[in-house]
This record gives C-alpha cells, structure tokens and sequence, in this order.
C-alpha cells in the first residue's frame, strides 16, 4: 500500500467530527511507525534486549 493509500484509508476510518490537528497526528504516527519498521528491515533496529536493558536504567535512576 503507499503512503497515499494509508493516509487516504487513514482518512476514511475517522470520524466526522476530527479535526485537521487530530489528522495530522494520526499521520505522523503512521509515518514514525513506519519509518521504524522500514529501520528494523534495513538491519538498524534496536535488540529487545538492549531496550530492556535501557528501560532498567531509566527506571532505577
């Protein structure tokens, strides 16, 4: 699906009543969600285990 397609579907699932700001966030996480799963196919991603060392760090500090 291309990212027209997403957002154009995106779009159609919404309530009447969203507002433009609302769509606009809506978008961005799509994009940020697949930016991050384009990552994890190109090999940059981050191990489960490096985040759950990180988030150990962050909660005992």
């Amino acid at each position: 699906m291309s990212d027209k397609e997403a957002v154009l579907e995106l779009v159609k699932r919404l309530p009447q009543t969203v507002s433009l700001r609302e769509i606009l966030r809506e978008i961005e996480f799509i994009a940020a969600v697949k930016e991050g799963l384009d990552s994890i196919d190109q090999g940059q991603g981050i191990s489960v285990e490096s985040v759950e060392q990180m988030m150990a760090e962050w909660t005992t500090t």
